[in-house]
């Protein structure tokens, strides 16, 4: 059986979430099982049919607490005509898996539009709210798995989740700046430096500390073998001069091992987006 509940924004009520309906059918058809699933990455860019997963999630402080315990619809008070238009986001429970939809004012309907049914007939249609087609994001009970396609639209819904993808510090940028293989020059500094590549830099910077000193060694080696043109590599001081924000990103790139060569016609190539095959 399905329940479709709502999150009122009013926080003061005692019970946050409202029963909506109880269908006999499916809210939404978007079958878990069928999704191709990778780890959240702020820079992978999704395929059509593939979305974000966060594994362990009732693990994560920004799990909500309608995800740390067993559905039970009777825990639900009925939403009250009222309330209609204050809807946070919905949830349907289908199953074992709960599904999300973000309400914004874009989905309700506020215009007059004609019925089709055993008789035209013209309504008023500003007490109807659109389902899209797919929901924002799932949360998959068996495999404790949330998830999504766009990590800003489930910011408002799991409060904290955009941690994930937060921009380093200016303490940090400042940090990542001192790195031994980097010389900054052309007044080039941590307040130039770009929103993107400070999220960036947040990822590098987890992905060096997970490094072994070996590994950080070939890190230039493998950099400067795609940027030579584009950025210079000092082999006496084992620095990349960095002068321009495009520079830090190639270099960025470089630390996450985006560059490779193909196979086939050994043509250099830089990844937008990677994703480990198992």
């Amino acid at each position: 059986m399905s329940f479709l509940i709502a999150k009122i924004k009013d926080r003061k009520k005692v019970s946050i979430y409202y029963k909506v309906l109880t269908p006999d059918r499916n809210i939404f058809e978007t079958d878990p099982n069928e999704l191709q699933l990778v780890p959240y990455q702020p820079d992978h860019k999704l395929d059509e049919d593939t979305w974000f997963k966060i594994e362990q999630f009732r693990q994560e402080p920004f799990c909500l607490e309608l995800l740390q315990n067993p559905f039970v619809s009777a825990d639900h008070n009925d939403i009250s005509s009222e309330q209609y238009g204050n809807m946070d986001y919905l949830c349907a429970h289908q199953g074992e898996n709960y599904f999300f939809q973000k309400v914004t004012r874009s989905l309700y309907i506020t215009r007059k539009t004609l019925y089709f049914g055993d008789m035209v007939k013209l309504e008023d249609s500003n007490r109807r709210l659109f389902i899209n087609e797919r929901p924002d994001a799932i949360y998959i009970q068996s495999t404790d798995t949330l998830v999504f396609r766009n990590l800003a639209t489930i910011s408002s819904i799991f409060k904290g989740i955009d941690e994930l993808y937060r921009e380093a510090t200016n303490e940090e940028v400042t940090k990542f700046l001192t790195e031994p293989f980097i010389k900054l020059s052309n007044d080039y500094g941590a307040s130039k430096v770009s929103k993107p590549n400070r999220k960036r830099i947040a990822l590098a910077s987890t992905t060096l500390a997970s490094m072994s000193d070996a590994e950080r060694e070939q890190i230039p080696i493998y950099i400067d073998s795609y940027c030579r043109e584009t950025l210079g590599f000092n082999e006496d001081e084992q620095k990349f001069e960095v002068s321009s924000d495009e520079q830090l990103k190639l270099l960025l790139y470089g630390i996450e091992q985006r560059f490779y060569t193909t196979p086939i016609g050994s043509e250099k190539r830089v990844a937008n987006s990677i994703q480990t095959l198992k």
